[in-house]
């Protein structure tokens, strides 16, 4: 199936990347950084995960419903540890994971 099919997916893929890797930063510049150590590595996997998957569809996988698992998994696990902190960049990133998940989950049906 062409990328384009799936530009709703892949800007929501961005976003939720861009979220991610603004919740990563900001995360550094807390007082107990010790504190948000699982919020940073589920950051970086998912903003990773979610480039990757970005680029994938553009470049035509086959591997769309694999990859929309798996994607839907981390972006709950990320969401879910950022809904946990009271953090306004952290909900901002939850809601991002949240939106990203849902969409994912529906490719992976």
């Amino acid at each position: 199936m062409s990328h384009e099919n799936y530009q709703s997916l892949i800007q929501t893929l961005h976003e939720c990347m861009e979220a991610c890797n603004h919740c990563f930063d900001a995360c550094l510049s807390e007082d107990s950084v010790k504190m948000m150590a699982e919020c940073i590595r589920l950051d970086r996997e998912c903003s990773d995960f979610c480039g990757f998957f970005e680029q994938s569809l553009s470049r035509g996988t086959p591997f769309v419903a694999e990859l929309a698992r798996t994607c839907t998994a981390i972006c709950q696990a990320c969401g879910n540890e950022c809904k946990q902190h009271d953090h306004d960049h952290c909900q901002k990133c939850a809601d991002a994971c949240f939106k990203c998940a849902e969409e994912c989950m529906r490719l992976a049906a």
